[in-house]
């Protein structure tokens, strides 16, 4: 099994773009009160790494660990840019090259819903963490993402980003079942919340419009919905225009929302 079956948003700029601007206090807040400096942390799909060197200014030490070496080497660069020396690791989700009890705190954002088993996922997370240590997962629920005003178009790209997650073995709307895959991993002591993205200033509307139009149009994505032949590329200029109209509204809002657990084992 691979750790990703196939991670539906690739690394085109575009991605990376949005990835980046992700940080601790925005996507990990629901773990920030329970980390402290002498602890060591493992941060699971670590992406750009910014939320990964947001967590290494509190806690002991970090490890990094990605389904390649280019994605790793995202993670590593950042950390290099922002002076934190931090251990970097290859490996599989299902199948963690680690060692049993090696970490005081596990975390992952944003990954369980690309995964082709999250309980036995979380189960390698589990193993990787210590006796008391926490584990922390942070997760979309697409089909909890609201909007306005509204556009069949937009309506069209969800239905057309869930054909493309689950055909690659994902589950998007993965927030609303952590809970559950946490006990089913094994977790007894469960603690599980939700949280939002939320986009409202002219400003910020115009990034994510504009953002998820050239991800529409140059993303991996792209290529998936067109080779299986779930859309076309006239539709999806058309979705890439409505993502950009909607973000010129000055009355644009969207909040995202997220399923969280903290896991202790």
């Amino acid at each position: 099994m691979n750790s990703r079956v196939g991670y539906v948003h690739g690394h085109h700029s575009s991605v990376l773009s949005s990835h980046r601007t992700r940080t601790a206090r925005d996507s990990a807040a629901y773990l920030l009160p329970h980390l402290s400096a002498d602890q060591r942390l493992l941060d699971v799909g670590s992406g750009p790494g910014t939320i990964t060197c947001d967590l290494a200014e509190l806690v002991g030490s970090v490890a990094a660990l990605e389904m390649n070496q280019d994605a790793l080497a995202l993670t590593l660069a950042e950390a290099q840019r922002r002076g934190f020396a931090i251990e970097g690791h290859v490996g599989d989700i299902h199948a963690l090259p680690l060692p049993d009890d090696s970490f005081d705190v596990v975390h992952a954002h944003q990954v369980l819903q690309h995964v082709a088993d999250p309980v036995q996922a979380l189960a390698e997370l589990r193993r990787v963490c210590r006796p008391g240590g926490l584990v922390a997962v942070r997760d979309s629920d697409y089909h909890g993402f609201v909007w306005t005003p509204a556009d069949p178009l937009l309506d069209r790209w969800l239905e057309l980003y869930d054909v493309a997650a689950r055909e690659r073995g994902g589950e998007p709307d993965a927030g609303r079942h952590l809970q559950r895959w946490a006990r089913e991993a094994g977790f007894t002591e469960v603690e599980a919340s939700s949280s939002t993205w939320c986009w409202s200033t002219p400003d910020k509307c115009a990034w994510w419009g504009d953002m998820w139009a050239e991800r529409i149009l140059h993303s991996a994505i792209h290529e998936q919905l067109i080779a299986g032949g779930h859309s076309t590329a006239d539709e999806l200029d058309e979705i890439a225009a409505a993502w950009r109209r909607w973000g010129q509204d000055p009355n644009a809002w969207m909040s995202l929302l997220h399923g969280e657990v903290l896991a202790r084992v």
